[in-house]
């Protein structure tokens, strides 16, 4: 890795000797590259098999480049690049990476909690299989399918998974020593009196993640070839078991037949729709001439649409299983690095993988029709998004802004009687929750404490640490930078106001931020220095806005603040142990989830959390269990 670092601050296009000397030092091999502008900020991240080449062509004068990476080239005064060994390497570099820096100039998919996901727990014994709009990388082991456009057909198709395949119903026990009705009427397989192996149930969520891998007819095949072994061993209530999971089975795909001359082949079809926007994706799954799913996604629309192509499927093929690789991906646009990505893939799945923008017949067909479901989509968000600017600007000429507000921040303070205060951030990018971007603040003033609150000196608290960065480096770049809020919004009065107002004073921020308070009573905005508030209506396009952001600062506080108060009540309980620290205590729930299925647990099964030797699993297992 080269890291270069230099007291010179102008744009490398304006350095001609010093950008021959960068180039100089990149080797042709494969790896990703970074380039950095006069405030340090990575703007731009990519890959490629020859690094040199790659990067010198954004410096050619002869290179026609769109006007977005030409504007990008303008700002960079450094480059840094790290050396792979492979292709597969560097792109799967390149994605972390991006996840990490949100590079303002790479392809950003939005992650807005629109669209939900399927998890399955595979970290864990018994696996737990639900459906979250929230997508956390944390275990490597859990396995996420989607993001899913219907929300309403993937509750139906999990419902039924759960009404053909024995599964667990419930995320906790209803009786202690016997398990309930649903394993009598064999809906459950008595996983919360362990009357299955862990192995055994592995295997039936085994079957429905083929479900969600798109692998329904391979997993007819396979419970067809099991029922007819069944029926030759007399086994006929088995059999009949699985004859009516084949039936279920069936039933989830009917209808879905996509007319292909060659439906053997396992395909993915992409493709787009875009204003000046936002850019609408959808990704079909076809399998054996059935649709099984269509995905969605959301980007910025600022790039060239075959890198928003390749950057959606580069993230949607990183986490997935070679089995859910298909062995073609028809693609709307040219994508810019098609040779890696299929390479990658062709390794990973161990058979060749191509991808291919058709121009005729019906594959091109099959294109048109994504094309046209993602348009529908990017419809839906367009009256969305009229809307929110028409709020947008009604707030801005109530607030007398040059501009209309591109990112709102709210905040807002949640505590019982001043114990466990948090804060909250939330965001609004075009008048839109930006989930992303949101924040949660623990305060650390010490004169806030358990009958002593201060939500004054809490929401001082909370800006302070927000913009401590820019107030110890002045020089920090402001302009255009997607961190930097266009107003603020504080949940409370002149209080809560001045409160803010005299933290950002301090340090010499104030002028540089617009910042007002929307009190909850009369939906007053009140502005700084103002002992008046603003004459508005409560039904205004831009005050329903603040209200909108408000009440989602509110509901994000409060949650928050209910986690910490359970948290804090499971430690309290597990306080009374001897030798059971914090640290201890969190590995324990972090394995088991809660206290009561602690309590339930054998020491042994306690003495496999990393940690907890024999001795003191017994102790826990004694404070539960008293003689």
């Amino acid at each position: 890795m080269v890291v270069t670092t230099s007291t010179q601050t102008l744009p490398l296009v304006k350095e001609p000797e010093r950008l021959e000397s960068r180039l100089a030092e990149i080797p042709p091999e494969p790896g990703i590259y970074m380039m950095r502008d006069s405030s340090d900020r990575i703007i731009y991240i990519g890959k490629s098999r020859k690094l040199r080449s790659r990067v010198r062509s954004y410096f050619r004068e002869s290179q026609k480049l769109s006007e977005r990476i030409a504007t990008m080239v303008r700002q960079v005064t450094e480059i840094e690049f790290i050396v792979t060994d492979t292709e597969a390497e560097a792109l799967a570099l390149e994605a972390n990476l991006i996840k990490q820096h949100q590079p303002y100039f790479n392809v950003l998919l939005k992650d807005d909690k629109k669209y939900p996901y399927v998890c399955i727990t595979w970290s864990e014994d018994y696996p737990r299989i639900y459906i979250t709009r929230k997508r956390q990388l944390g275990k490597e082991k859990d396995k996420y399918y989607g993001p899913y456009t219907d929300s309403h057909l993937l509750r139906e198709i999990l419902r039924l998974c759960k009404r053909i395949f024995p599964l667990r119903q419930r995320p906790q026990p209803l009786f202690k020593d016997r398990p309930c009705l649903n394993y009598d009427i064999g809906r459950c397989p008595g996983v919360c009196q362990l009357l299955i192996s862990p192995e055994e149930y592995r295997k039936t969520v085994q079957k429905v993640a083929m479900v969600f891998q798109g692998r329904s007819s391979e997993l007819i095949d396979i419970l067809t070839e099991q029922m007819h072994k069944q029926a030759e061993a007399l086994n006929f209530e088995a059999a009949a078991r699985i004859r009516d999971q084949i039936a279920g089975l069936k039933s989830l795909n009917a209808d879905q037949k996509v007319s292909l001359p060659d439906d053997t082949v396992s395909r993915d079809a992409i493709a787009l729709a875009a204003d000046a926007q936002h850019a609408c994706i959808q990704l079909f799954q076809i399998r054996a001439g059935q649709l099984v799913g269509r995905l969605a996604f959301i980007a910025d629309a600022h790039a060239e649409p075959g890198a928003i192509l390749q950057r959606v499927l580069e993230e949607h093929y990183q986490t997935a299983d070679a089995v859910e690789i298909p062995t073609e991906i028809l693609v709307q646009h040219e994508l810019p690095d098609t040779d890696i990505l299929a390479d990658v893939l062709t390794q990973r799945k161990a058979r060749k993988v191509t991808i291919l923008a058709p121009q005729r017949q019906t594959k091109a067909e099959l294109i048109e029709m994504v094309e046209r479901n993602a348009q529908y989509e990017l419809q839906r968000m367009q009256k969305l998004g009229d809307r929110n600017q028409q709020a947008m600007q009604d707030l801005a000429a109530i607030l007398d802004l040059p501009d209309l507000p591109h990112r709102i921040e709210g905040y807002d303070i949640s505590h019982i009687q001043g114990s466990n205060a948090v804060a909250s951030q939330v965001v609004f990018i075009d008048g839109i929750s930006a989930k992303q971007h949101y924040r949660h603040y623990k305060i650390k003033n010490p004169t806030v404490t358990t009958g002593h609150s201060d939500d004054f000196a809490s929401l001082a608290e909370v800006i302070s640490r927000r913009f401590r960065k820019y107030a110890e480096n002045p020089q920090l770049s402001r302009i255009g930078n997607p961190d930097w809020p266009d107003l603020i919004m504080i949940d409370g009065g002149k209080g809560q106001l001045s409160a803010v107002v005299a933290v950002l004073q301090e340090m010499n921020l104030l002028e540089d931020l617009r910042v007002i308070s929307l009190a909850k009573r009369r939906e007053e905005i009140f502005l700084p220095g103002e002992s008046e508030p603003l004459s508005t209506e409560a039904e205004q396009p831009g005050v329903q806005l603040l209200r909108r952001l408000r009440d989602e600062a509110h509901r994000f506080a409060v949650s928050f603040h209910r986690q910490q108060r359970s948290d804090k009540l499971k430690r309290s309980r597990l306080d009374e142990i001897p030798g059971l620290g914090h640290y201890r205590q969190k590995q324990l729930l972090g394995h088991f989830r809660s206290v009561d299925y602690i309590r339930q647990a054998t020491p042994a099964q306690i003495a496999e959390v990393p940690g907890i030797g024999s001795r003191l699993a017994q102790e826990i297992y004694d404070y539960f269990h008293p003689a």
